[in-house]
């Protein structure tokens, strides 16, 4: 599409009115024509695809990134992949022709160097070449600010590095979407919603994104904005939809349920009610299924609306693991779901399948043009170091994390460091390590700063790692110079003791110099005691601490884990 008729589309985008008119489709040309038959069908038949949380993961993700729970204690290994993805979803489209592809949020940001060097420029190409036609914002959309992510959907160059991809940008052919997303003024900063035709029914589709997303994201990437609850936004969104005709609706959600990782990509293994089952137990009967995102989980769960009737909530994992699948049956004398009708389900994304030759020529294009950066060697390990890939409390690649960052700021100081889990993009595999695969571990170049905390202020925020009853903890990741005991049994606010720093007991009124990220020093992930911290000293970017270390210590293994001790 030419630049021109990009930027014309999006004129007048926040405009409720204007939105509508510029977000509907017609079926893509090359579909199969629907049969001529003398009398109007009854009903049209509606496949509605999804996919989150790519995180511009272009080549074939590798190790616990590639894996799928298929039940019973089984995993299936190596699935994934962008040009994989894309050939999946080809086929899926075959024999339905009335088909929509839809993204649940997260599709940039976090991303691996062939896409991140280029700010995921390639990741949009991919998206596009798919035929995606609407997206949630998620919270990595905002990594590098509300102006960054604007230029990502309407294209043009980036200020400071130009066109570095390919000669010109010409941004998404797909709006985003955010219907709790405003300006402080109340004005809407997205699109709400985007209406699809389909085989002469139209699809409403609505996009929220998580209302604590300013707890995951620095703060100057949502100055200015604020997000408000999913459920009213979905209401009155539906409402409007329904107003203007338009009956057959789902919901792109960017906020999703923790499940116990052990069931098939199908199973609904939530335990208690969460987030997203709680906001699609709740939101407007209106709407006929949600598509889940933000936790990386698997889930294909039946919800029962606030008039009684079931819809489903579903959700595919990450990396494009997984295709969320929902077949819709629209009346065509209603325009309604028929809601008796509907199917969902996760389809795995394997690699037995040819993959697609457009987006593998853009994957290509990518991995080519960054491989003079990311292919340079920077050390190596016995073993394999994980982290994204780990749920104990203390990661191996966590501790290793943590130590390179109180190496790159003991200048500051600096006698602990502390780093955030989810700051931990990826594992690191026994052998070599280059500089693209250290990327993928630290892709978000946050800045190390060196804070004064009080003995009772690091007591404090290491007890905000549960923040609720209930609530699993969010384990933060310490270097080898700090201790402590955490009592799962003892109520929230009394689960940490015997704190030590350097091996000696840590006095509630003492001062003690901590590392952090400038995200974690802001009161990120929730952690608000850190912003209370003094002396602020700035050091290193993050992925260059680990680098450095990684440098330093040639044939790295996992350190013990003998930092957090978890009693009952």
């Amino acid at each position: 599409m030419p630049l021109a008729a990009r930027a014309a589309r999006r004129i007048g985008a926040l405009s409720i009115a204007a939105a509508v008119a510029l977000s509907i489709s017609v079926p893509a040309a090359d579909a199969a024509p629907r049969p001529t038959t003398s009398k109007k069908p009854k009903t049209v038949a509606v496949r509605v695809m999804s996919f989150n949380d790519l995180h511009g993961n272009l080549e074939n993700p590798t190790g616990s990134s590639a894996r799928v729970q298929i039940g019973g204690g089984k995993t299936l290994e190596n699935n994934g992949g962008a040009a994989y993805l894309a050939r999946h979803v080809e086929m899926l489209r075959y024999g339905h022709p009335n088909s929509l592809l839809l993204n649940s949020g997260d599709s940039i940001g976090a991303s691996p160097l062939a896409s991140a060097l280029f700010h995921d420029e390639p990741t949009v190409e991919v998206l596009n070449a798919m035929g995606v036609k609407a997206s949630v914002v998620g919270n990595h959309e905002f990594d590098e600010g509300l102006a960054e992510l604007r230029r990502i959907e309407h294209g043009g160059c980036h200020p400071t590095d130009g066109c570095a991809f390919r000669t010109s940008y010409e941004g998404t052919d797909f709006p985003f979407l955010g219907a709790n997303v405003t300006f402080e003024s109340g004005k809407p900063a997205f699109s709400p919603f985007s209406i699809q035709k389909q085989g002469g029914v139209k699809i409403g589709v609505i996009g929220v994104t998580l209302r604590d997303l300013p707890d995951v994201v620095t703060p100057a990437a949502v100055a200015g904005l604020e997000f408000t609850d999913e459920v009213a936004a979905i209401n009155r969104t539906s409402k409007l939809l329904q107003k203007m005709g338009v009956k057959a609706q789902v919901v792109l959600m960017h906020q999703g349920d923790e499940t116990s990782g052990a069931g098939s990509p199908n199973s609904c293994d939530l335990g208690e009610e969460q987030l997203a089952h709680r906001i699609a137990s709740r939101a407007s009967a209106r709407v006929d299924a949600f598509f889940a995102g933000h936790t990386h989980q698997a889930e294909n769960c039946t919800v029962t609306d606030p008039a009684g009737n079931p819809r489903p909530l579903i959700q595919g994992l990450s990396f494009g693991r997984l295709i969320s699948v929902v077949d819709l049956t629209v009346s065509t004398k209603t325009k309604d779901v028929v809601r008796s009708r509907t199917k969902a389900t996760n389809i795995i994304v394997t690699r037995d399948v040819r993959p697609d030759a457009k987006v593998q020529a853009i994957v290509d294009r990518a991995v080519a043009k960054a491989a003079p950066l990311a292919n340079r060697s920077i050390g190596s390990t016995t073993e394999a170091l994980l982290g994204r890939g780990s749920s104990d409390p203390e990661k191996p690649l966590g501790d290793v994390i943590a130590d390179a960052q109180l190496a790159a700021t003991t200048g500051n100081g600096a006698q602990v460091a502390i780093t955030n889990p989810g700051g931990i993009r990826a594992d690191l595999d026994a052998g070599p390590v280059t500089y693209g695969e250290a990327f993928s571990v630290q892709p978000f170049a946050n800045i190390l700063q060196t804070i004064t905390l009080t003995g009772a202020q690091l007591d404090a925020v290491l007890e905000q790692q549960q923040q609720a009853a209930g609530d699993s903890p969010t384990w933060l990741q310490v270097s080898s110079t700090l201790g402590y005991t955490w009592t799962s049994g003892a109520a929230p606010g009394a689960k940490v003791s015997g704190i030590t720093v350097d091996g000696k007991a840590v006095e509630p009124t003492a001062t003690y110099r901590v590392t952090v990220n400038n995200f974690l020093a802001a009161g990120g992930d929730g952690f608000s005691v850190f912003a209370d911290g003094t002396d602020l000293q700035g050091g290193p970017i993050d992925l260059d601490a680990f680098v450095e270390y990684l440098e330093d210590n040639p044939g790295l293994s996992a350190p013990p884990a003998d930092r957090i001790t978890v009693v009952g």
